[in-house]
Order: structure tokens, then C-alpha cells, then sequence
């Protein structure tokens, strides 16, 4: 009997793998579960981040050993930041997935998108970490109940990372990154969610590329429906499952 499918689970930006508290008991006894930090963030809080380094740390959790007998597939799926990075990683190797679900990370940053987020960068820095975390628990105390969001919080916020990560997001990540990329992937984020208004460009670019968006959720897709994310992504898995044999090809 061939593994579980793996389902790499990569946060966003200022949190840990901690942000998918509220996916892991629905989805942890189907799938094998692994959820690697970012440069930067959580258990790596002391390395600098680089897209390259990013996508190191996915093609570490990519390969990780699996907990059967080998063969399973891997679905690589990445929020916001981690979604660029999951991009960055499936366009290294477009061979190498079964299934990519890049959520909340369908926007080219340019223009005033880009704009508005040096803008924050900056402002959080000079505000100060303590002040900010303030300002996140505060926020999102108030918008989610405590059993849902206080396993998130508990992984901290890491916000020197979010300059660096941003202007590499800006500079590199585009569309075209999964022109080669076979596997299925998906494009999802919340209806409301500014991180994916471009999502029917970036699922055009991917040759086998579709769209499904979350109703009434933003760009904390994750908090906001958290049930309707994990059946999203439990749903594209098994789908991944019934149009493959297994066996994963080369990078």
C-alpha cells in the first residue's frame, strides 16, 4: 500500500506553520501532513529570507521522508507569501509535483499593490514588533473566536523577514513561472481577497490551471472559512489521486 498523499502546507507572510491550526485535525487523518517555516518565520526566525532559501526549505519538506511505504504524491500548497514561494519552487521544478494550490497569491505585485506594500513594510518597521504584535492580536482577537485563533497566535508574528521577502516577491514572481509546470494546480484565495484578483491570469498561465474562489472569505481564507478550506483542498487531493497513478517524475 502506497502512502497518503503529502500535503505541504506553507504559511504566510509574519506567521508560522502554526497559521494551519484550524486545517490540520480535518485533514491530518487522510493526508500526510508536514508544514515546514520559511526563512525567517517560526523555527528559522534567525535566517535572513530569500526566495532561493524559500524555496529550499519547500524542497526539503517536498522530499521528506513519508511515513508508509513510499509512492505517495505530493501536493504542494502555499497562502500569500508561501503561495509565491510554492510558485517559485513548482516553476524549479515543473515536474515534480502531483498537485500545486496556490491561495491568496494570484496578484502581479506592481503598480499600487506594490506600492501599498512597501508602505506597510515600512510603517511596521518603524513601528516596532512589540507594537504591531499588539496590533495583531488586538485585530485578530476581535474578528475570530479564541479556539480558532489563538493556536495561530501562539507561533508568533515575524516581521523582519517582511521587507526582504516582499521586494522578492515584486521583483520575480510572475505568471509565467507556471508555464511549465504539468501538474494540476489550483488558484483559490477568499471572494474578497486583493491577492487574488488576477486569479484566471495565473491559472491561464499553468497548462492544466483552474480557479475556485472561497465565498464570503478575504485574504485570511484559512480564519475566515476555515471548514470550506480544508474540504477545498481535501477535495483537490483526492482529485489529484483519481488522475494519477502514483508515481512522481523527475525534477
Amino acid at each position: 500500500m502506497s502512502d497518503p498523499t503529502r500535503l505541504v502546507l506553507v504559511h504566510g507572510s509574519r506567521l508560522s506553520h502554526t497559521q494551519w491550526a484550524p486545517q490540520v485535525p480535518l485533514l491530518a487523518d487522510t493526508f500526510d501532513l508536514v508544514q515546514p517555516d520559511l526563512p525567517g518565520h517560526g523555527s528559522r526566525a534567525g535566517e535572513p529570507f530569500t526566495l532561493d532559501r524559500a524555496v529550499g526549505a519547500l524542497a526539503a519538506a517536498v522530499e521528506e521522508p513519508t511515513r508508509g511505504n513510499g509512492g505517495g504524491r505530493v501536493v504542494l500548497v502555499g497562502h500569500s507569501l508561501g503561495g509565491y514561494a510554492a510558485m517559485a519552487y513548482a516553476g524549479c521544478f515543473p515536474r515534480r509535483l502531483d498537485g500545486l494550490v496556490l491561495i491568496g497569491s494570484a496578484a502581479v505585485p506592481v503598480g499600487l499593490g506594490a506600492a501599498l506594500y512597501r508602505a506597510v513594510g515600512s510603517l511596521t518597521a518603524r513601528a516596532g514588533a512589540g507594537a504591531m504584535t499588539r496590533v495583531n492580536d488586538r485585530l485578530l482577537r476581535r474578528l475570530y473566536a479564541p479556539d480558532l485563533v489563538d493556536p495561530v497566535i501562539a507561533g508568533g508574528y515575524y516581521f523582519d523577514p517582511t521587507p526582504a521577502a516582499w521586494r522578492e516577491v515584486m521583483s520575480r514572481c510572475r505568471p509565467a513561472m507556471l508555464r511549465e509546470v504539468i501538474c494540476p494546480v489550483l488558484i483559490t484565495g477568499g471572494q474578497f481577497d486583493q491577492l487574488a484578483v488576477q486569479a484566471h491570469r495565473f491559472a491561464r498561465a499553468a497548462p492544466h490551471g483552474r480557479v475556485e474562489l472561497v465565498p464570503g472569505a478575504g485574504h485570511l481564507v484559512g480564519l475566515d472559512q476555515p471548514v470550506r478550506l480544508a474540504e477545498l483542498l481535501g477535495a483537490f487531493a483526492r482529485s489529484v489521486e483519481d488522475a494519477s497513478d502514483g508515481t512522481l517524475a523527475g525534477p
